[in-house]
């Protein structure tokens, strides 16, 4: 088992992390993850680079959603104020469009199982420099 790394940014989340950027072997990569039927439900995950670039304009994006999150978090908006809806945040959406492309999932990448571990200390599940938790990759194959 490997050590646990950092983890950048969550997109997607359902009883566990499924998409985000996170590092391997200290190179930040993309991560998507899939139920693995054979594996009790587990959640299988595909790895692939992303350039520094658009790492910088995934961060952009969560700092995006850090704003809105506090304010959710607060009690000031609801859900359909959220910026992934579209329409609500100019820069959200242009950011999408630049990203689109990166974030298809390529032919070519690596699997891995994963076990994610909460940060000690962090209260607050969503902070600018990332989701309170990092992960350990397990490689498949």
């Amino acid at each position: 088992m490997g050590e646990s790394e950092k983890v950048y940014v969550e997109f997607n989340w359902w009883d566990g992390p499924v998409e985000g950027i996170a590092d391997v072997n200290g190179v930040p990569h993309r991560f998507v993850g899939d139920i693995d039927e054979d594996e009790g439900y587990r959640y299988s995950y595909k790895l692939f680079l992303i350039s520094e670039s658009d790492l910088e304009l995934e961060i952009e994006q969560w700092k995006i959603f850090m704003h809105w999150y506090r304010r959710f978090d607060d009690g000031e908006v609801d859900t359909t104020s959220h910026p992934a809806n579209g329409g609500i945040n100019p820069r959200w959406d242009e950011l999408d469009s630049l990203l689109r492309q990166s974030r298809e999932v390529p032919e070519v990448c690596l699997l891995a199982h994963a076990t994610f571990e909460f940060i000690e200390g962090r209260e607050s599940r969503y902070e600018e420099s990332g989701p309170n938790y990092r992960v350990t990759w397990h490689f498949i194959g």
